[in-house]
């Protein structure tokens, strides 16, 4: 669009339905490189990409050609069926409704691509609820627990 500038970028955070533990090591760069691939075809930028077993997190540099809503959902979609037409793990794989949106600030990317790729050794020391809920309280958003994911035993302490 001429004319229209924007500098906006989101953080997105999903877990695996159920919070299952399906994102093996064995196809995740590949799961990463394919996400990347269907940010960029929406003419968006894709600034950082990890995930450990049971969730991901997606920094994306957003510009006016389309909306959060339409980009997630076609994140979400897209990698499910890609999971899924692999075979890489031996059940149907899909994503939990909803996710997490947190905006940041362009002096504070570096930070968060830190974040973002530290999330192995993150987990060592901190729940997906945790990380989630820290996040929820730091950005004031409302929410009731019941409503955030279908918990499971927590793989991590």
């Amino acid at each position: 669009m001429a004319n229209t500038y924007t500098q906006i970028y989101l953080q997105f955070v999903f877990a695996v339905k159920g919070r299952q533990s399906f994102i093996r090591d064995n196809f995740r760069e590949e799961l990463h490189k394919y996400i990347t691939g269907v940010v960029e075809n929406r003419k968006q930028k894709l600034i950082a990409v990890n995930s450990v077993s049971d969730h991901m997190h997606i920094l994306i540099g957003f510009g006016t050609t389309v909306t959060i809503a339409d980009l997630v959902h076609d994140i979400k979609i897209a990698s499910s069926k890609l999971i899924n037409e692999k075979h890489w793990i031996p059940e149907k794989f899909a994503w939990q409704q909803g996710y997490g949106g947190f905006s940041y600030s362009r002096s504070h990317l570096d930070r968060v691509v830190k974040y973002i790729f530290n999330q192995q050794k993150h987990h060592r020391k901190k729940t997906f609820r945790e990380e989630y809920t820290e996040f929820l309280e730091k950005y004031e958003i409302l929410y009731e627990t019941k409503y955030l994911f279908d918990w499971i035993e927590e793989p991590y302490k």
